[in-house]
């Protein structure tokens, strides 16, 4: 499954100013609307309640269950206001790949406007920003210096799930369907609780690899 390390947070890249979408007052709303704007999920990612083992190894994190493939190596970055867990992403060949979840309407529509919003962040940051349809429906490419990304989004019921992979321009072809690969198989566990839309779900660390943080801090 790769090899567990510790990230310090950053101001750049898929950690830093384009981060979490902030949270706001609205609570999911109750009733469902047929005509909704929920991504088209039938081959995955799946929300757990929904989900038949496949086999495939996930690191849990308690709110995302997330596939590592070989090669890679999983690095989590800690808050140091908070001293919990920023995020933690899959490092591999064709770049960083971060993927999170968020509380959201069950009639969906939150990723058109975080990626609205997104976008006008990128660009005011300086980055040319490409906007595109992909697989589950709008995909964001950027390019900040020598770095580029992409972004996707998928709405369900009560959740959002974002995936972005940031690396080299040079695999920036190749990013793309690694990042939709491990965004695929992604297993999200939204909770049954209300929580204000866009509020990011809890990430929790298995408990071995908590262990291995705690050792690391320790020692300096």
């Amino acid at each position: 499954m790769g090899i567990f390390g510790r990230k310090r947070r950053t101001e750049g890249g898929s950690g830093g100013r384009h981060g979490a979408p902030e949270a706001d007052d609205t609570i999911e709303d109750e009733a469902y609307d047929e005509d909704d704007e929920l991504s088209d999920v039938s081959d995955g990612p799946f929300d757990v309640a929904d989900f038949e083992d496949d086999g495939v190894p996930r690191i849990d994190l308690g709110s995302v269950k997330v596939p590592v493939p070989d090669g890679s190596q999983v690095q989590v970055e800690m808050d140091p206001e908070t001293g919990g867990v920023r995020a933690v992403h899959v490092v591999t060949e064709q770049g960083q790949i971060t993927v999170s979840a968020y509380a959201a309407p069950r009639t969906g529509g939150l990723w058109r406007e975080v990626s609205t919003e997104l976008a006008e962040q990128l660009r005011a940051d300086g980055a040319k920003v490409n906007i595109g349809r992909g697989v589950w429906g709008l995909e964001i490419s950027a390019i900040v210096g020598d770095v580029s990304l992409r972004f996707v989004g998928i709405d369900r019921p009560r959740w959002m799930l974002r995936g972005v992979i940031a690396g080299p321009q040079s695999e920036a072809a190749a990013a793309v369907e690694v990042l939709r690969g491990i965004v695929r198989r992604t297993i999200v566990d939204r909770g049954d609780a209300p929580m204000p839309v866009r509020t990011p779900l809890t990430i929790t660390l298995p408990e071995a690899v908590a262990e291995h943080i705690a050792a690391q801090q320790q020692q300096g």
